[in-house]
């Protein structure tokens, strides 16, 4: 049955899962790229922090994709496939959960080996320190985290998906409205992002520094 689910949700993740991977091993490379002619130390770092917020959102993009994924070939089908079996709704949905998450693992290895390549290209000032392992961990940790909230949205009808998914592209979209057309510097999202990202809990490992290198 497992076997059966991963076959289905391969077809439908493949690209999906080619890209992000190629993104995640080309990540660490483009911030030493970006950096390595740095005159100092100190410049050398701040260019490599200041591409962190990459990791941040290809971790919760990789999430969102591979769940909106999971749900597709049911939603298309109208569920009628998985009424269909002869094993609880608990245990399919825990299958679907697993073969998704399956497909995490190529971008997380994807961005393991671009870090450990940088670390060991030799164009790393001498004194700081290289964390290839941890940063990795980390995103594997974000990349859980955001296809487990994106994999119970999209477990809901699409209608919901599609209502959660517009509210969070209409706030952007207010905001553009103040700054660029109102000229108004009230920030609406800012809040909003204070309360989810940096009050204590498993969201806010997307926020902070993500740092391959350091001091």
């Amino acid at each position: 049955m497992f076997e059966a689910i991963l076959r289905t949700q391969w077809k439908a993740t493949r690209a999906m899962v080619l890209l992000t991977t190629l993104l995640a091993f080309a990540l660490p490379l483009a911030s030493l790229q970006a950096a390595r002619d740095s005159y100092s130390a100190q410049v050398f770092v701040g260019i490599m922090q200041s591409w962190g917020s990459g990791y941040s959102i290809l971790a919760a993009l990789l999430g969102l994709l591979v769940a909106l994924a999971a749900w597709r070939p049911d939603h298309l089908g109208r569920h009628v496939y998985a009424l269909s079996l002869p094993i609880p709704r608990s245990r399919y949905t825990l299958f679907r959960f697993g073969a998704g998450a399956a497909f995490l693992i190529p971008s997380i290895g994807a961005l393991l080996i671009g870090a450990l390549v940088v670390t060991f290209s030799g164009a790393v000032p001498q004194g700081l320190q290289s964390y290839p392992v941890a940063l990795t961990l980390r995103f594997a940790f974000a990349t859980v985290v955001a296809y487990a909230l994106f994999f119970a949205i999209a477990s809901s009808t699409s209608r919901t998906a599609g209502v959660i998914i517009a509210v969070m592209v209409g706030l952007v979209f207010a905001q553009y409205l103040l700054e660029v057309v109102a000229d108004n510097p009230t920030n609406i999202l800012l809040p909003i992002l204070n309360f989810i990202l940096y009050r204590p809990g498993v969201l806010s490992v997307f926020a902070g520094h993500w740092m391959l290198i350091d001091a």
